[in-house]
């Protein structure tokens, strides 16, 4: 680590924020998968650590959240006991994700299993870092009512919206996502508007992590072998998605659009924040 200058260290951070594996980046850049993975680890406590304080006081009115699966190591179908007791984190991992339907900005997100605890946890934060009352669209996970009213109260506007999912009778494996044929939706508290009920954009987020994140891609044996590296590559994607990346729409980054920056981050302004969040 402390051989690399910032100008590599940057270039490896570009790599991973755009989709590539530990091992193909070494092979790219040049620089020994175990310093990558070490510069991960650092790296992502330090994006972490920055987006907990910056994320803080947002004026959103629209949010929507929802959740993304991923795994360690193996499947929790395919979690032994052998396999569990020498790897205690293997299995299904979930990350938690809130976005600004109107900046695109990630507030937060959370990476853990898909339990009533993690639903209060997770809303318990969201509710931290608005300011005002907000719409809230979440999808029909039965957790997100209870987290909502013990995060939130009645000080917000809550509507779920369920997909129905055409039933699929064909035998064997299904590798394409089944077809959506419907949606409906429920108001749970307040009185958001029905023309903003969606889950759209947090969707359209959580597709870009499996694009930008080698071990979200399915299908491929480039899944997380540790759920700490699993975090920490959240918090570099996150980092990158908010600050870095300009959103095509929008024309500026999502953190401008929130009034959260006043400028384009670079890749080697995000690494600086190894010594800022020291």
């Amino acid at each position: 680590m402390n051989q690399l200058d910032t100008k590599r260290r940057a270039q490896v951070l570009k790599c991973l924020a755009e989709g590539m594996s530990l091992r193909g980046t070494a092979r790219l850049t040049g620089v020994a998968r175990m310093t990558i993975e070490k510069l991960m680890r650092d790296l992502g406590a330090a994006c972490a650590k920055y987006q907990d304080n910056a994320l803080r006081n947002l004026e959103s009115k629209r949010v929507q959240c929802d959740e993304i699966w991923a795994f360690c190591y193996a499947k929790k179908r395919n979690v032994t006991y052998e396999i569990q007791q020498e790897h205690p984190d293997a299995g299904d991992v979930w990350t938690w994700t809130a976005i600004d339907a109107d900046s695109k900005l990630v507030i937060t997100w959370r990476v853990g299993d898909r339990t009533n605890t993690d639903a209060f946890e997770f809303m318990d934060d969201l509710a931290q870092r608005l300011r005002g009352r907000v719409q809230l669209t979440t999808d029909g996970l039965p957790a997100y009512e209870w987290a909502v009213d013990g995060a939130f109260g009645v000080q917000v506007d809550f509507a779920t919206l369920t997909k129905i999912y055409k039933t699929n009778n064909e035998k064997g494996s299904r590798y394409s996502p089944a077809e959506c044929v419907g949606c409906t939706t429920k108001i749970v508290t307040g009185n958001p508007d029905p023309g903003h009920i969606s889950t759209s954009y947090v969707e359209r987020a959580n597709l870009t992590m499996r694009m930008h994140m080698r071990r979200f891609t399915r299908l491929t044996n480039a899944f997380s072998k540790k759920a700490e590296m699993h975090a920490h590559a959240v918090a570099i994607h996150f980092m990158w998605y908010n600050f870095a990346r300009i959103h095509q729409t929008l024309r500026i980054t999502p953190a401008m659009a929130a009034n959260v920056s006043d400028h384009v981050w670079e890749a080697e302004e995000i690494i600086e924040l190894l010594e800022r969040m020291k």
